[in-house]
């Protein structure tokens, strides 16, 4: 398939490759409403997280509340289940230009990277809301998988290691959801099979440019890290899991 050489550099960089028990159990017909559901909030999920590294990193309060202002619709559609379909379909618009801090060496190169990837997660959502909406699926809460927190809970205290820390577990978060993208379409409907082969591009430079900005701001050699937060994720998608999302590790129940 043409899309294999982007998976290249992705399975160099991930230390494991998805269980097998996984992708048996996304595959099944039932698991495919908490699948897409999880997914989508995961997309909301990626955009928060790059729009707080812009708000606390790269810019003044001015252009802060501009970011969220933007987010507003999406997380009051998860948090408060209000809102719909044609009321996203106007929303993932930014009202002003975004401006760095004069003191931020590294600003505008985060802030362009941040704010593409933010609009791509912003409308990836939207795709996968759309796709739930055709097929019946109601949106309902579900509880966060233990993924993203099993990496965070071990990033630095002091800057600007926090920083760096948390944009490769960017990178690595990224780079799983692209190789899971993959494993799974070719066991899905054409339309689902489509949709995920179309993600991969997207997802495949947002790993590549968290990477890049972490290695920018280290300037300095940070392959130990990159290991050390690449067992970790490893460890969480290999290990046994009772909890059955889209980042989950190898499931207790078949």
């Amino acid at each position: 398939m043409s899309y294999q050489n982007l998976l290249k550099p992705i399975h160099q960089f991930l230390n494991a490759p998805s269980p097998d028990g996984w992708i048996e159990k996304a595959k099944q017909p039932e698991n495919l409403e908490v699948l897409l559901i999880d997914h989508m909030i995961c997309e909301l999920k990626a955009a928060q997280t790059a729009m707080y590294l812009i708000r606390k990193y790269a810019v003044d309060k001015e252009s802060g509340d501009a970011l969220l202002a933007w987010l507003a619709p999406y997380e009051t559609f998860i948090y408060k289940k209000q809102g719909s379909l044609a009321d996203l379909a106007k929303a993932n618009k930014l009202s002003k230009n975004i401006v760095p801090k004069s003191d931020s060496p590294y600003g505008q190169d985060l802030i362009d990277k941040m704010v593409l990837l933010i609009k791509e997660e912003l409308h990836h959502f939207y795709q996968v809301l759309e796709i739930m909406h055709n097929r019946g699926i109601e949106y309902y809460s579900i509880t966060p998988s233990r993924y993203a927190k099993g990496m965070i809970r071990h990033v630095t205290s002091y800057e600007p290691n926090t920083l760096i820390d948390k944009l490769i577990i960017g990178a690595y978060i990224e780079a799983r959801s692209c190789e899971r993208f993959a494993k799974l379409a070719p066991h899905l409907d054409e339309e689902l099979n489509n949709f995920y082969i179309s993600l991969l591009r997207s997802e495949a430079r947002h790993y590549q440019d968290y990477l890049a900005l972490a290695e920018q701001i280290a300037g300095g050699d940070i392959s130990e890290r990159i290991a050390y937060f690449g067992n970790l994720e490893a460890e969480l998608i290999s290990s046994p899991d009772d909890d059955f999302k889209f980042h989950s590790g190898e499931p207790t129940n078949k």
